[in-house]
């Protein structure tokens, strides 16, 4: 039984992969056939395991959350944590340009996002504590100023190629960095 629930974990991992690189390539309309192809799968696995598009849609939402929580334990107690974390996020923007998009454009009070980005804003409630702590960041940040930040980055989405979209994300990460240190301060 513990074999069989791991075959089934690895595919659906498989499945997942695949409609990231396919969403990824061709956009979140492509067609289910592209990643059945990939994946290596039958459309009876794909759909036994995602109803439909939207399902394996929320399941990449909810693994791209899962990352994110495994990156903060990573980071554990250290006081740049956000900012590690933030260029997880900008990383993912441009790997994942079609999902980016997507996820910005779908009604936010959507069950599936709007949990998403709660679990987020806890995720990083402790990481922005610290770094305002250790002054790395303005007092005023807020876990919920992680949405406008990600909006921001998400600005990269308008690069044509990977690597355009990775120069965007670089600069709009070195311009967020500034802007989150606050106003610099004369010294006495």
């Amino acid at each position: 039984m513990t074999s069989q629930r791991a075959d089934a974990a690895a595919r659906r991992a498989l499945i997942l992969d695949a409609a990231d690189a396919v969403f990824g390539q061709h956009g979140v309309t492509a067609p289910l056939d592209l990643v059945v192809e990939r994946a290596q799968v039958g459309r009876a696995t794909l759909y036994r395991n995602f109803p439909d598009r939207t399902a394996l849609v929320e399941a990449l939402l909810q693994r791209t959350v899962a990352r994110i929580q495994r990156q903060v334990t990573a980071l554990g107690e250290r006081d740049d944590a956000l900012f590690e974390v933030l260029e997880g996020m900008a990383a993912r923007i441009v790997q994942s340009p079609a999902l980016s998009d997507y996820w910005r454009a779908v009604d936010p009070d959507d069950p599936a996002i709007k949990a998403a980005r709660q679990t987020i804003w806890a995720l990083l409630d402790a990481p922005i504590q610290r770094a305002i702590s250790a002054g790395l960041c303005r007092p005023d940040l807020q876990a919920t100023d992680v949405s406008l930040i990600s909006g921001m980055l998400g600005a990269a989405l308008r690069g044509k190629s990977r690597e355009e979209r990775a120069k965007l994300v670089a600069r709009a990460l070195q311009l967020l960095r500034s802007g989150l240190q606050g106003p610099i301060r004369p010294e006495d």
